[in-house]
């Protein structure tokens, strides 16, 4: 339940990368999935969502006009701001919040389209009664920690251990300030999470679903398409 008035709600979808694992000249963001780029599909979650009012676009600095004219060739109907990113997904995170006036940003991957709308609106609840809170699935599988010859050292129990997912939603201000933090300190984290519990704040996890799946590998992208028509077939559509 939401504890805290909202005064406005921003996300920040990160389409900077330029990925290898894909095998393909284009980059991964902008493969087209049905009759639209990925990174469109992603953004409609977000057009549609009634939280949101705020919405950037990181993406490569050679990827702005394209990206505002699929925009407007899609019908968004909230107004999107394109910006260029940094070298680093954290850099082009941080270029986004520097653009950004909500009090309460959610960060999204933008090869991440098949995130719904229930999933947004839990995520920024739990953030809102808890301080941060990041989308995750428990693992299904068991997980070995290996050391740096390949043997095992450790199995951790599977019951404690989450894949974690975006979106990821927090107060803006902590953000920047676990942003600079990790600059003045030459850290690299791997998600936003990391560096906010790098501050000492809390992040409280909410299931998410095995369908918010990341696109970054030719299966991956199989795969998408098998969750496309699954969709469609319910009657759902991608939403």
């Amino acid at each position: 339940m939401v504890t805290e008035v909202n005064t406005g709600t921003g996300v920040i979808v990160v389409a900077a990368g330029r990925g290898t694992r894909m095998g393909s000249k284009e980059s991964k963001q902008y493969l087209m999935l049905q009759d639209k780029p990925i990174v469109i599909h992603t953004l409609e979650v977000f057009d549609r969502h009634p939280l949101i009012t705020e919405i950037i676009l990181v993406t490569g600095a050679q990827d702005v006009e394209r990206c505002l004219s699929w925009i407007h060739e899609f019908g968004m109907t909230k107004k999107i701001k394109v910006i260029a990113g940094g070298a680093e997904r954290q850099h082009s995170v941080y270029q986004g919040l520097l653009h950004m006036n909500s009090p309460w940003v959610l960060v999204h991957d933008g090869v991440r389209p098949f995130v719904t709308q229930q999933q947004v609106t839990s995520c920024y609840e739990a953030a809102v009664q808890h301080g941060a809170a990041v989308l995750a699935v428990p693992v299904k599988d068991t997980v070995k920690q290996v050391d740096g010859q390949g043997w095992v050292t450790a199995t951790p129990d599977r019951r404690s251990l989450w894949a974690i997912q975006t979106p990821q939603a927090f107060r803006r201000s902590e953000l920047i300030q676990a942003h600079e933090v990790a600059e003045e300190e030459g850290f690299i984290g791997t998600d936003d999470s990391m560096l906010i519990e790098r501050l000492g704040v809390q992040v409280m996890v909410v299931e998410g679903g095995y369908a918010n799946i990341k696109i970054t590998t030719p299966e991956d992208l199989d795969y998408a398409e098998f969750i496309r028509m699954k969709k469609e077939l319910k009657g759902e559509g991608i939403k």
